[in-house]
């Protein structure tokens, strides 16, 4: 018995603004429907993603109101396909937004959300600092989706460096781990790679990553390379340094053999941590 899916990352350019990220995803929307794919995801803030300084300050809008939500709600029912919007930008309750990823069915309608949990604030550099608690205001739910062709655990982006939210959906019956991104350039080419194979290998489960690629408007770039990789940890597909479509067949069974060869996520012992004594002497 197989379960076998089609699935399709949409590998876009950060747009300033809805309309013009809509272009954007659209043509590769539609390249990816009449191949065959019956699930679309694409990268986080696809609705929009530009920087004032250290800060995000992607385009946002009240989420019943969302131009590319609309955009894109329309395309999935007229094309009959299902969609991820890894997140886009919505008003929130304090002034902040909320970094929200959105699934919808093939009728266009909304059956999940995800709002990041993790908030991107590094210092890559003395030049290169994001602060993305700044403007956004964090999640606290982990959530999977749950599709005809089976059940989807929702991260985004800086979540990926978080094991704990990928085990923790994984014992939850998530069967594909999606990681939707704006990676930037410089922590994609040291890390990108191999976290997203790690958390597959980790968690016995399909990853499936759409980057976006190229320079945010205001400043940074992002790194692309979308992945798909399986449950042993191989990459089945990988986008490049261009805005395209990164699509494979995968096989969902695929999951309960890798468990079967290596049962990790059954296999957790409680412990206790030792840790030094500062108050002793050491000989």
């Amino acid at each position: 018995m197989t379960r076998p899916i089609s699935i399709a990352c949409l590998q876009t350019r950060p747009m300033p603004d809805f309309a013009s990220a809509w272009a954007e995803a659209r043509p590769l929307a539609e390249r990816a429907v009449a191949d065959g794919a019956q699930v679309l995801f694409l990268p986080e803030y696809c609705g929009g993603l530009k920087t004032e300084g250290a800060a995000v300050a992607a385009p946002s809008a009240p989420e019943g109101e969302h131009p590319f939500l609309r955009d894109a709600q329309a395309f999935a029912r007229a094309a009959g396909v299902w969609m991820n919007l890894g997140s886009i930008a919505v008003d929130g309750p304090d002034g902040r937004i909320i970094n929200r990823g959105i699934m919808l069915d093939a009728s266009g309608r909304v059956t999940g959300r995800y709002d990041k949990i993790h908030m991107f604030d590094i210092q890559l550099s003395e030049t290169e600092v994001y602060r993305e608690s700044e403007r956004v205001a964090p999640g606290s739910r982990a959530v999977i989706h749950d599709t005809p062709f089976g059940r989807i655990g929702h991260t985004i982006c800086y979540d990926l460096r978080f094991p704990m939210l990928w085990r923790g959906l994984a014992q939850a019956g998530a069967e594909m781990l999606i990681c939707p991104a704006a990676f930037t350039r410089k922590t994609g080419e040291a890390h990108w790679h191999v976290l997203n194979r790690a958390r597959a290998i980790e968690t016995t489960r399909f990853v499936v990553s759409p980057c976006a690629i190229g320079p945010v408007p205001g400043g940074g770039e992002c790194f692309g390379h979308s992945l798909i990789v399986g449950p042993w940890g191989e990459v089945l597909a990988e986008g490049g340094t261009e805005p395209g479509v990164v699509q494979a067949e995968i096989d969902l069974d695929d999951v309960d053999k890798a468990a079967g060869r290596v049962p990790s996520l059954t296999s957790d012992r409680e412990f206790d941590m030792e840790t030094p004594d500062p108050e002793r002497s050491v000989a």
